[in-house]
């Protein structure tokens, strides 16, 4: 497997096998195989992809420690470019499908309706985040400043998950929402463990160094 992962031709392949689903909505948009409403199928299947994209990024580093695959690091970037594309589509197929394109219309609406507010700011920091996601934006940021910026992907991920249960709370639907709360709620709590882990290994670490010095003294 790390093999594969290493392989000239994986960067493509994963990348065609992201562009999949975009496919399957042009040609089902074709074929006229969205149902009865397909400007809604559109908007909410762009924005189920934009969910399932941020869980396989937020997935790559447990993945990448868990397993010992370090190689998987190299699509992290491709997998974030692809969440902030499925966005992008998300608010694409809503500004044109259902406000028309008319810019005070699509205003308003984001002013009244508060998971649309949500999901427009979580799109904000996504473009954040797609714009400074090249090697240019670290030398030029940093790497602390780029690291800190790019850690806001949990607030995007706590934003997204919020936008879309005030989405379902008027149909009182929230199957779906649990789902990707639990797989976002437990990736970003691994993350937490992970961090108190380092920060109790380094303090063990720390005592332990700082006991040979203690005994010095003394003696």
């Amino acid at each position: 497997m790390r093999k594969l992962l290493l392989h000239p031709a994986a960067k493509p392949v994963v990348f065609v096998l992201c562009l999949l689903p975009l496919a399957w909505l042009v040609y089902a948009a074709l074929a006229n195989q969205l149902g009865a409403n397909p400007a809604e199928a559109l908007i909410r299947a762009t924005g189920d992809w934009t969910l399932r994209a941020l869980c396989v990024v937020l997935a790559v580093t447990p993945l990448r420690l868990l397993t010992a695959t370090p190689q998987l690091a190299r699509f992290r970037r491709m997998f974030g470019l692809f969440v902030f594309f499925y966005a992008a589509l998300h608010l694409l197929s809503y500004s044109w499908f259902d406000m028309g394109f008319d810019v005070a219309d699509i205003v308003q609406d984001i002013i009244k309706r508060p998971f649309i507010l949500v999901g427009s700011l979580a799109l904000l920091i996504l473009t954040l985040l797609a714009a400074t996601s090249f090697n240019r934006a670290i030398k030029a940021m940093g790497a602390k400043r780029w690291q800190a910026l790019h850690r806001t992907v949990y607030a995007v991920a706590a934003l997204a998950i919020l936008h879309f249960f005030w989405m379902r709370a008027g149909k009182n639907d929230f199957g779906e929402v649990a789902v990707y709360a639990a797989i976002l709620g437990g990736l970003m709590g691994w993350r937490v463990w992970n961090w108190l882990r380092k920060r109790s290994v380094a303090g063990e670490r720390a005592l332990s160094a700082a006991a040979p010095r203690t005994s010095a003294r003394n003696s």
